[in-house]
C-alpha cells in the first residue's frame, strides 16, 4: 500500500502545484522556462503513474475490503462510464461540449473515479479513486479563482464535438469489451 500512496503523493502533488501554489510554479517557468518545468513535471508524472499502477497491482494481491457494492451498481457505473472518453477527447477538442463543461478533462476524471468507487470496496480502490475525485474537485473549485494557463488548442470546428462524441464511443466499446480486462485484468461488464 505504501507503493500506492507515494505515486499519490507525486504524482497528484506536481498536479496540484498550480492549485496550491501558482506563483511558485510561476517563478520557476520565468526563471527556467517552460520546456524545463514541462519536462520535470511529465517526468514526475511517468514517476508517480508508474508508482500508482505498481503499487495498486500489488494492493490487489491482499485485499483489505471495506464496503460490498450491490452488483446492480455496475450497470449505473457503466452508464456513467459511458461519458468520460467522449468527455477527454473534447477536452482537445474546442466545442459545445468543451462550453458548457468548462473543463472536460476534469469531468471525466470525476465522473471515472466516482464510478470507480461505486463497484470497487477495497482500501485501494478506494485510496486511488477516492484520491482522484478529491483532486478533480478541488481542481475544478480551484480554476474559479486562479488565472488560467492558456494551452494550445486545435482549431474550432462544428465537426470537434461529433468526433470528441463518436471517437469517445468507439474507446469507450473497446474498454468496455477488451481494453479494460488486457490492460487490468479485469473485465468490467463479467
Amino acid at each position: 500500500m505504501t507503493i500506492l500512496i507515494l505515486g499519490l503523493v507525486i504524482f497528484l502533488g506536481v498536479h496540484s502545484v498550480s492549485i496550491a501554489n501558482p506563483r511558485w510554479r510561476a517563478s520557476v517557468v520565468a526563471r527556467h522556462g517552460e520546456k524545463m518545468w514541462q519536462g520535470v513535471f511529465a517526468l514526475a508524472s511517468l514517476v508517480g503513474f508508474v508508482l500508482i499502477v505498481w503499487g495498486y497491482g500489488l494492493a490487489r494481491e491482499d485485499p483489505m475490503g471495506l464496503y460490498s457494492p450491490p452488483i446492480w451498481l455496475r450497470h449505473f457505473a457503466l452508464l456513467l462510464l459511458l461519458f468520460v472518453f467522449p468527455l477527454l477527447f473534447a477536452a482537445y477538442l474546442p466545442g459545445r461540449i468543451q462550453d458548457m463543461t468548462k473543463h472536460p478533462m476534469l469531468a471525466a476524471v470525476k465522473l471515472w473515479a466516482f464510478a470507480h468507487l461505486l463497484v470497487n470496496g477495497n482500501l485501494a480502490d478506494v485510496l486511488l479513486f477516492g484520491s482522484l475525485l478529491v483532486w478533480a474537485v478541488v481542481d475544478r473549485i480551484s480554476l474559479k479563482q486562479r488565472e488560467l494557463i492558456s494551452i494550445p488548442n486545435p482549431i474550432r470546428s462544428k465537426y470537434n464535438d461529433l468526433i470528441a462524441v463518436a471517437s469517445g464511443v468507439t474507446l469507450y466499446v473497446l474498454f468496455v469489451g477488451w481494453l479494460h480486462r488486457w490492460l487490468i485484468g479485469v473485465s468490467p461488464i463479467g
